[in-house]
């Protein structure tokens, strides 16, 4: 298969590009730098020049390819309305190509669109009042092709998708713990987080690509809750600091804003009981406390 992906040269997109590769798929992938090009080209794909505000090259790829797999999200988190209407916009363009072709889209979202304070399954409501739902809008965008004739499935994310260079949430938190000299969880720390190592989150996006029938909700989580407290003591045993607990106030500033202290504050685990069953995915890579004890994050940073 002939796949244009977006994304595919920020934290996560390199292993997935590289999985569809290793699986005999041939790669196009949107690049907007040189930097990313050259990324593109050392995972074995062909860099495409444009961006997701380059609604003309989103078009090119997409009629050129069997399938597209759409991982593209980011901006300014100051303004969610924009990043929003510019994630929907983009995958409205995709689709558009690929109507009634029954070639397969794949966009991705993330877990925390999904209701807090119980375990949300693939079947589950997202709830748009949620700490994600500026998100929402670009699943339904996606999942709307299905009735015009796309193979169209959402793969929603763990907030944290772990491995080596991880500079998201958990390698925030490692940071922060450095810069404060202090290891901190908001309250009891018992609220949970689902996490997937990035491999694993690399097959499943294959899958989805190959075989998620149209309309699927899937859910990238090997795990489907840990806890923010065993994240913070693992990385104050790592780093000899003290783990500490911090009231919704102190948690503001401690991780620098209140978006922030919510996020680590967020209780809201997710099976993903389905997406197994239906794609045959089985994780195998290690869990996030063991990544966090035993792989890079807790490495004395480079000078």
């Amino acid at each position: 298969m002939h796949v244009f992906v977006t994304g595919g040269s920020g934290l996560t997109g390199p292993a997935v590009v590289a999985e569809l590769v290793a699986a005999g798929h041939v790669v196009t992938g949107l690049a907007r730098s040189d930097t990313a090009a050259a990324r593109l080209e050392s995972l074995g794909a062909t860099p495409h020049r444009g961006s997701l505000e380059d609604l003309d090259s989103l078009r090119a790829g997409a009629e050129a390819a069997d399938g597209v797999l759409h991982m593209a999200f980011g901006g300014d988190f100051t303004d969610l309305d924009d990043m929003m209407r510019r994630d929907r916009t983009a995958i409205e363009t995709l689709g558009q190509v690929l109507e009634r072709s029954g070639r397969p889209f794949v966009s991705t979202s993330g877990t925390l669109v999904m209701p807090a304070g119980r375990e949300s399954t693939e079947k589950d409501e997202p709830d748009p009042a949620g700490l994600a739902g500026f998100r929402i809008a670009g699943e339904r965008a996606c999942l709307g092709f299905a009735a015009r004739g796309v193979r169209a499935s959402v793969v929603r994310l763990a907030p944290t998708v772990h491995g080596p260079g991880d500079h998201g949430f958990i390698g925030m938190l490692v940071a922060t713990a450095r810069r404060t000299g202090m290891s901190a969880y908001v309250g009891d720390g018992g609220n949970r987080w689902p996490a997937v190592h990035r491999l694993d989150a690399a097959t499943l996006f294959r899958l989805a690509l190959e075989r998620a029938p149209a309309g699927s909700a899937l859910h990238g989580t090997a795990e489907s809750g840990v806890t923010l407290r065993s994240v913070a003591e693992t990385i104050a045993r790592g780093l000899g600091l003290p783990a500490v607990s911090l009231t919704p106030d102190e948690a503001a500033a401690h991780f620098a804003g209140p978006f922030m202290a919510a996020a680590y504050g967020f209780d809201a685990p997710v099976s993903s009981s389905h997406t197994r069953e239906l794609l045959g995915w089985s994780p195998t890579h290690p869990t996030l406390l063991d990544d966090l004890a035993h792989g890079d994050y807790l490495a004395a940073p480079a000078s």
